[in-house]
């Protein structure tokens, strides 16, 4: 009998620890060459799918500045996702949120002066009570005018995702998991039956999965996730070049122990 093809999930490279203080270990933002290097990395590996958001800092800024350099043809493999609802206070150093449809179409406005274009759109602070407003509607609207045809939303609380996949509008939802953190298990079940695409991030809990349990590998860490044979990207956020390539060379491990046959080479292969 011959086997059904898995789903497609593809290593994605989320960009927070290149634009704000984030991670368990080292939370110091790189320097622009130290970025610049993991992104020309990312693309020279195959990463194609990038995350971002104007609350991550000088973020945009670093990937869009990347993006300009690509080539056409490069450009057009590459899909950008970022968010729009928490900003970035430059003078305070810190981000803070506003739903206002004016603060959404301003946010929205300096993501594609800085990206151009954006092929993923999602909410970002997400609650029950935004996710039924009328600004976020007339804001989706705007997004539309702007050619931007893919939105969802990023959650944090089981109430937003249920909303959100329950929503046909929405065709990506993210949202933490990993082994230590299970909470949003029945959700990606959900919305991946739905057909929706799945962004997980903090696969290795914003690594702190491993450095506590010194037995878990990457390859372990990704191969949990890739048990649940969805549709989407799993969101590796590192900083550092050289941890990159092993974050992909442990999920192509991970992929190649999921299918049979199907090695790290043939994951690089096919990018």
């Amino acid at each position: 009998m011959t086997r059904p093809a898995a789903p497609r999930v593809e290593f994605a490279l989320g960009l927070i620890g290149i634009g704000k203080p984030w991670g368990f270990a080292n939370s110091e933002v790189p320097g622009e060459r130290q970025a610049l290097a993991l992104l020309e990395r990312a693309f020279a590996l195959g990463v194609r799918y990038f995350d971002t958001a104007p609350s991550y800092g000088v973020s945009e800024e670093r990937l869009g500045r990347f993006l300009a350099a690509l080539t056409p043809g490069e450009r057009s493999a590459v899909r950008i996702a970022t968010k729009f609802g928490e900003h970035w206070d430059a003078a305070k150093a810190e981000p803070f949120v506003d739903h206002s449809l004016e603060a959404l179409k301003r946010s929205l406005d300096g993501s594609v002066a800085r990206l151009g274009r954006i092929d993923f759109l999602q909410l970002h602070k997400t609650t029950p009570e935004v996710l039924g407003s009328s600004d976020l509607a007339r804001a989706w609207d705007y997004a539309a005018g702007l050619g931007i045809t893919t939105i969802g939303a990023s959650v944090s609380d089981l109430e937003s995702a249920e909303l959100a996949t329950a929503n046909p509008a929405y065709q990506i939802l993210q949202f933490p998991y990993n082994a230590a953190q299970q909470t949003f298990a029945g959700v990606l079940d959900k919305a991946s039956a739905r057909g929706m695409k799945i962004a997980v991030n903090r696969p290795f809990a914003m690594g702190r999965m491993l450095y506590e349990n010194r037995e878990l590998t990457k390859a372990d860490a990704f191969g949990f996730i890739l048990k649940k044979r969805f549709a989407g990207v799993i969101l590796s956020g590192t900083k550092s070049p050289d941890h990159l390539e092993e974050n992909w060379r442990a999920f192509g491990e991970a992929l190649a122990r999921q299918e049979d046959g199907f090695t790290a080479e043939t994951y690089r292969s096919q990018r």
